[in-house]
């Protein structure tokens, strides 16, 4: 088995880590506007936090996406790792400072039909985004297009986490659900900004970091 990809598959692999990244933008453009939206009228912490979490998503793929949009991507790989585990760092911050004062206040949250419809979606859509850009990035030895689509996978993991937090809220009135789900979003995101910063491994084929075959997709 070739530990060297064609120029033509790399072509195909680049192309299609371009089509994954701008489809996650699309998306989380969109969810981004209503989770923060919903949060904000339902005072939802979480919510918020998931919203929140879609924009730093954005920033994560545009970093993919400038980075493959050069002729030599991996010269920029370094940078677009960094640009992701600060962003992983700042929703951290963000969240953890947020749903500590929900807590202190003893702030609830209300009733959020909206939220609960969109993090059922993030369920469905999310993990098959990340699958494709994981499989098409560890084959290409990119560990920024690995760490983004670990960016996309968090947010399927923060979508149920985020939806047992507001169905709690909704149906058993267990407000402090939501601000612990968020803290449980900030604590991922230390973790996947950490895993960014140590990405530097994955640039190397596929075949010689998990024995995988490669020729998946070919």
């Amino acid at each position: 088995m070739s530990m060297t990809l064609s120029a033509q598959r790399q072509k195909t692999l680049s192309n299609r880590i371009r089509l994954m990244v701008s489809l996650t933008i699309g998306y989380n453009v969109v969810e981004a506007v209503v989770a923060i939206a919903a949060g904000s009228v339902a005072s939802s912490t979480a919510l918020v936090a998931f919203g929140l979490d879609s924009v730093i998503e954005v920033l994560s793929a545009v970093a993919v996406a400038w980075q493959f949009a050069g002729k030599d991507p991996e010269a920029r790989e370094k940078t677009a790792l960094r640009l992701i585990a600060v962003s992983f760092f700042a929703l951290s911050a963000y969240v953890l400072v947020d749903s500590g004062l929900a807590l202190w206040r003893s702030q609830p949250a209300e009733h959020s039909p909206v939220g609960i419809i969109l993090t059922v979606l993030s369920l469905l859509i999310m993990p098959l985004f990340s699958f494709i850009e994981r499989r098409t990035g560890m084959e290409l030895g990119s560990s920024s297009a690995v760490s983004d689509s670990k960016q996309t996978l968090l947010c399927s993991l923060l979508s149920g986490a985020v939806l047992i937090g507001l169905l709690l809220n909704s149906l058993l009135g267990w407000w402090q659900a939501d601000p612990i789900c968020a803290l449980f979003i900030a604590v991922l995101a230390v973790k996947e900004g950490v895993e960014a910063l140590k990405g530097d491994s994955c640039t190397t084929p596929i075949s010689q970091i998990t024995h995988e075959d490669n020729s998946l997709g070919q």
